[in-house]
């Protein structure tokens, strides 16, 4: 099973099956409502490894997602296309795509044994779009 994470916007973001590790897609409610409430959020938690450029390689895009996370509100690429594929077995077993989500956190740590770091990134897709965000899978890649 891997991850395929793609970020649209001013710059493309993309982080393929060796940088992903786990993935937590959500839809948030308000867990004291009695009914079903029309406060509906939609949530995507990533957690990922910092790989280190070797050879002539490329660097990761884990720093263009660092950067996307410090873009101010009053600016309109705050707002990006996320689409993110969970493929299993040449399958995509969910692709769940977010038309205009934001960073709500993101974070990176390094120690000092490990040899690389990881980042954490959790977003959202903005609230009043919600019925935007797709729910997709099952089928071959």
């Amino acid at each position: 099973m891997g991850f395929l994470l793609k970020v649209e916007g001013s710059e493309a973001i993309e982080l393929g099956l060796e940088s992903i590790m786990t993935v937590e897609y959500e839809t948030d409610t308000p867990n004291d409502s009695n009914a079903r409430s029309t406060d509906v959020g939609a949530t995507l938690k990533v957690k990922g490894k910092i790989l280190t450029a070797t050879d002539g390689d490329n660097s990761d895009d884990t720093m263009k997602l660092g950067l996307w996370s410090l873009v101010p509100a009053e600016k309109a690429d705050c707002y990006r296309k996320v689409t993110l594929e969970v493929i299993s077995a040449d399958q995509v077993v969910r692709k769940i795509h977010f038309p205009n989500a934001f960073v709500v956190d993101y974070s990176e740590r390094y120690g000092d044994t490990e040899g690389i770091g990881e980042f954490y990134l959790f977003i959202k897709q903005k609230k009043d779009k919600t019925d935007l965000a797709k729910i997709e899978g099952g089928y071959a890649v």
